[in-house]
């Protein structure tokens, strides 16, 4: 997956994001001010920044200011309209507003890492591999015929793989806000997908909630 750094002074915020990125499957590293996030990006390469804009030593906008040819989702408590376009218009990727969820979070990273093509477009797991780019799903070498809903889902599941979703956020995620049926239709599903890629032992019901892809 993509290598990212984080750029928050909040610690607990910064365990936070390094935490879930990790779960999915990202390699993290953690600063806390903005001169840190300089001096890295000086050592080494980054698919991705995460970048707070009030920050000790410069500011997010400072840092973007120096750091261009890396994609940038600023994660800020700056909610005004004014920040918000400054930013875009320095060239961050995304701008999030704090308080957030992890899950909303997540899906912004895989969207700018997509659209910087540094997301992994093959995933495998056990004997089945998946194709995100083409949309195509192999079990054993064979084709496997996933239906659009499925795939869908197969999706939701791998990008937010070790991540425990309950019914109605995988509803929510796969079959979109407006979806209006029953909850054992995501379980009617997740029982197709076990069986057609062989993810019996792989995706995992959570007690009263709904279910988590383990990798």
């Amino acid at each position: 997956m993509a290598r990212i750094l984080i750029v928050e002074d909040e610690h607990p915020i910064n365990e936070l994001i390094y935490r879930n990125l990790l779960l999915v499957g990202h390699d993290c590293l953690q600063v806390y001010d903005g001169m840190a996030a300089i001096e890295e990006t000086k050592k080494q390469s980054f698919d991705l920044i995460i970048l707070d804009v009030l920050l000790p030593s410069l500011s997010g906008f400072e840092v973007l200011e120096r750091i261009r040819s890396i994609p940038v989702i600023f994660l800020t408590a700056k909610d005004g309209l004014s920040d918000r376009v400054k930013g875009l218009n320095l060239g961050a990727d995304d701008y999030i507003v704090k308080p957030f969820e992890t899950l909303e979070l997540l899906a912004r990273v895989e969207a700018v890492l997509r659209r910087t093509q540094k997301h992994t477009k093959l995933f495998q797991l056990v004997d089945a591999e998946i194709n995100l780019e083409s949309r195509k799903a192999y079990y054993q070498g064979l084709p496997v015929d996933l239906a659009p809903r499925e795939f869908e889902l197969l999706e939701t599941l791998i990008l937010n793989r070790n991540v425990a979703l309950s019914r109605e956020k995988l509803l929510e995620l796969a079959w979109g806000y407006d979806y209006i049926g029953d909850m054992r239709t995501v379980d009617v599903h997740i029982q197709k997908l076990r069986k057609k890629l062989g993810w019996e032992t792989c995706i995992h019901t959570v007690y009263k909630l709904g279910y988590r892809l383990e990798v």
